[in-house]
C-alpha cells in the first residue's frame, strides 16, 4: 500500500493499486445500485399496501354513507305523538335520518320536545296515506317488517330473523325500508305478508311485547355496528390488510431465528391464529408492526 512520504513506487505497483482501486470502487457503485433498487421496492411495496388501505377506508366511507341514505324507518299509523319523537331520538343516536309517518297524528309539540337532539328528524318526517303510496313514491328494494309474535314453521310470513342476523345480511346499496307497527296492535298479518323478511327480538314469553323505542334501539344497534366503528380516536378497527401485514412481518422474524424448522411452522400458525381471533385497532396494529420492523432490520444486519 502507498504511503505518504515513499521516496519512490515502481510503476508495477502503481497500476496493481490502481487496478484494486478501480475493481474496489466498482464493487462499491454495484453495492451502492443494489441498496438503491431495494430502497426502491421496498417504497414501492408499501405505497402499494398504503393504496390498498386507503381504498379500503373509503369503501368503509361509503357504505356508511349508503347506511344514512338508503335506510327508511317507517311507523305505521302511530297512536301517540310522543312516540313519534321517541323514535326520532332513538334513530339520532345510531346515525339513521329517514323516518316515514304512514297516516300519522297531528304532529303536536309533544313530538318535537320528545325528539330532543333528533328533532331535525320529525320536521323532515315523509308522511303518507298508506304503505303503498310510500312505497311506490321511494322505490323501495327490500321491505322489513318487525313483530314481537314470531310465526312457526307453518306461519311463513312470520318466520323471523333476529336483529343480529339482520345487521350482517343488508344490503345498504338498495333502499330499505324497517316497518314499526301501532302501539296496541304492531302489524297487520297483511303489512307482514308484503315485507321481504320479518325481524323480531328474543323476549320473555310472559311478556313478548316491547315499547317500540326499546324494540327499535336493539334493532338499529345492531344495523349501526357492523356498518360503523366506535366514534373514539384510536378506537377505530385494523383493517384485514394491515392484520395481513403483520402476520408477515412476524413470519420474516420467525425465519431468522435460529430454531427447527417445526417450531418456525408452529410459531406462525400461533401468531396467525392470535392475531386472527384479537380486536386489534388500526393504531395498535401500526405500532406493532414498527416494533416487528426494527427487530427485523436488526437482526438482518448481525
Amino acid at each position: 500500500m502507498i504511503k505518504i512520504g515513499d521516496a519512490a513506487v515502481s510503476e508495477e505497483k502503481v497500476v496493481e493499486t490502481a487496478t484494486i482501486t478501480s475493481t474496489e470502487n466498482k464493487e462499491e457503485s454495484k453495492s451502492e445500485k443494489k441498496s438503491t433498487s431495494t430502497k426502491k421496492a421496498k417504497s414501492k411495496t408499501q405505497s402499494r399496501g398504503t393504496g390498498r388501505v386507503k381504498l379500503v377506508r373509503e369503501k368503509e366511507d361509503e357504505e356508511i354513507s349508503l347506511f344514512k341514505e338508503n335506510i327508511y324507518i317507517v311507523f305505521v299509523e302511530c297512536e301517540t305523538p310522543g312516540n313519534i319523537g321517541f323514535l326520532a331520538r332513538t334513530m339520532a343516536n345510531f346515525g339513521l335520518k329517514n323516518l316515514v309517518l304512514i297516516n300519522p297524528p297531528t304532529l303536536t309539540n309533544e313530538a318535537y320536545y320528545q325528539a330532543t337532539h333528533g328533532k331535525y328528524i320529525v320536521e323532515n318526517a315523509k308522511i303518507y296515506k298508506t304503505l303503498d303510496e310510500f312505497y311506490q313514491s321511494q322505490r323501495i328494494d327490500f321491505k322489513v317488517g318487525s313483530t314481537g309474535m314470531a310465526g312457526g314453521s307453518y306461519n311463513l310470513s312470520r318466520i323471523p330473523v333476529r336483529p343480529e342476523e339482520l345487521g350482517k345480511s343488508m344490503n345498504v346499496s338498495n333502499k330499505i325500508a324497517i316497518l314499526f307497527g301501532r302501539e296496541g296492535d304492531g302489524l297487520t298479518n297483511k303489512e307482514i305478508g308484503d315485507c321481504d323478511i320479518c325481524v323480531s327480538i328474543p323476549t320473555d314469553p310472559t311478556y313478548p311485547i316491547m315499547n317500540i323505542s326499546h324494540a327499535a334501539a336493539i334493532i338499529f344497534y345492531e344495523l349501526f355496528k357492523n356498518k360503523h366503528d366506535y366514534g373514539v380516536e384510536g378506537l377505530k378497527d385494523s383493517t384485514p390488510l394491515e392484520k395481513e401485514y403483520l402476520v408477515k412481518d412476524m413470519d420474516r422474524l420467525i425465519d431468522s431465528l435460529d430454531i427447527p424448522e417445526h417450531k418456525k411452522k408452529n410459531g406462525k400458525k400461533t401468531f396467525n391464529n392470535i392475531i386472527s381471533r384479537a380486536f386489534i385497532t388500526g393504531r395498535e396494529a401500526h405500532t406493532l408492526k414498527g416494533i416487528l420492523r426494527r427487530l427485523n432490520n436488526k437482526l438482518g444486519g448481525q
